[in-house]
């Protein structure tokens, strides 16, 4: 039997309890809730709007990428909005500096006495819209950094906590555009997922525009809370996933990297530097939100591949022959799939 199959044979391994197994019905059902409201503002869109969900519950961040007018902002707005978790939104400009965005220190004067106070900036918050974050120059865009890895920030040599639960919802105007900036790869390391929004089908945007130019009800119910996610974040932890799903993420993953033992030579051709570890754990941690999402009590290879893109977008940076032969990055991770074969029993 394989490792595959003993993990389908115990069903719900690690999930054993009554109370588990209530709570994670209740988070397919909070899902589609949750789509329902978003479906009353947002038209389309459904692979993102799922993929955003699945990086919520895994407790992941968000880079989500598009043309301006795509309804990025107002997508996650509503998202916050659903849930009723404290909400902000930054601007990045390209004069934002990262007092801005993390709090500073002001003198305060209290019975004749002064003294720094730290007053906290818009980054303490559930969830932060962190709005075309690539038009901001890097030293403002790493003033994320440590709040989206260890959900703290440092300011004066004091340590501050942020609240739970904490998503960074970054939306990012194409690179080509003028007055954007590459955000740095360890930036873009701390995203979960890279989501592409694409352009609405001419019955979508119909739509859109016939309800944006007349007088509709947006009003959303709060199906779900904060306390929820976290509930929900925890529960994804314990799906069981066996030892060859794990090694076949790894395997895609090194796959990624040029001049690996197991790279493709498409990879050595075309790519400067692949997906580091972060993209394994990702990778394994959303599928088993997406296996509890589909009615599944483990990972499967399936959820793998399907996630592989939105994992390993940001990660695989291409060099200027792929640029040259006009290759992008979703065309690289389509062949790794097709390259990186699942492991056999034993193997």
């Amino acid at each position: 039997m394989s490792e595959i199959q003993q993990v389908e044979e115990g069903a719900v391994a690690g999930l054993e309890s009554q109370d588990d197994l209530a709570l994670v019905r209740k988070m397919q059902d909070g899902r589609d809730q949750i789509i329902a409201e978003i479906k009353k503002v947002i038209v389309g869109q459904e692979a993102v709007i799922d993929e955003l969900l699945i990086a919520l519950f895994a407790g992941g961040h968000c880079l989500v990428t598009g043309v301006p007018g795509l309804a990025k902002t107002l997508l996650i707005k509503t998202v916050a909005d659903i849930l009723q978790v404290k909400f902000s939104r930054i601007q990045f400009t390209p004069d934002l500096m990262p007092a801005d965005v993390v709090g500073s220190e002001i003198v305060e004067e209290k019975d004749g006495n002064r003294a720094l106070k730290f007053v906290k900036g818009p980054i303490f918050t559930n969830i932060l819209l962190a709005d075309e974050i690539n038009r901001t120059p890097p030293k403002t865009q790493s003033s994320l950094l440590e709040a989206m890895e260890e959900r703290q920030v440092t300011a004066a040599g004091v340590t501050h906590k942020m609240g739970r639960p904490f998503f960074v919802l970054a939306t990012q105007n194409p690179i080509e555009l003028e007055g954007t900036y590459p955000l740095p790869e360890a930036q873009l390391d701390r995203f979960m997922f890279k989501i592409e929004l694409g352009y609405l089908s001419e019955d979508d945007e119909v739509m859109v525009v016939g309800n944006t130019t007349q007088i509709v009800d947006n009003t959303v119910s709060h199906p779900l809370s904060g306390d929820d996610i976290l509930e929900f974040q925890r529960i994804a932890r314990q799906v069981p996933a066996a030892e060859a799903v794990i090694r076949y993420a790894v395997r895609l993953v090194h796959a990624s990297r040029p001049n690996s033992p197991v790279a493709p030579q498409f990879v050595n051709d075309w790519v400067s530097w692949g997906a580091g570890i972060r993209a394994s754990q990702n990778l394994v941690l959303a599928g088993k939100v997406r296996a509890l999402l589909r009615g599944r009590y483990n990972v499967s290879y399936g959820d793998i591949r399907a996630l592989a893109p939105a994992v390993l977008r940001h990660r695989v940076l291409l060099n200027f022959h792929a640029e040259a032969e006009r290759i992008t990055t979703d065309e690289v991770i389509r062949r790794l799939i097709e390259a990186v074969p699942e492991p056999t029993s034993g193997n």
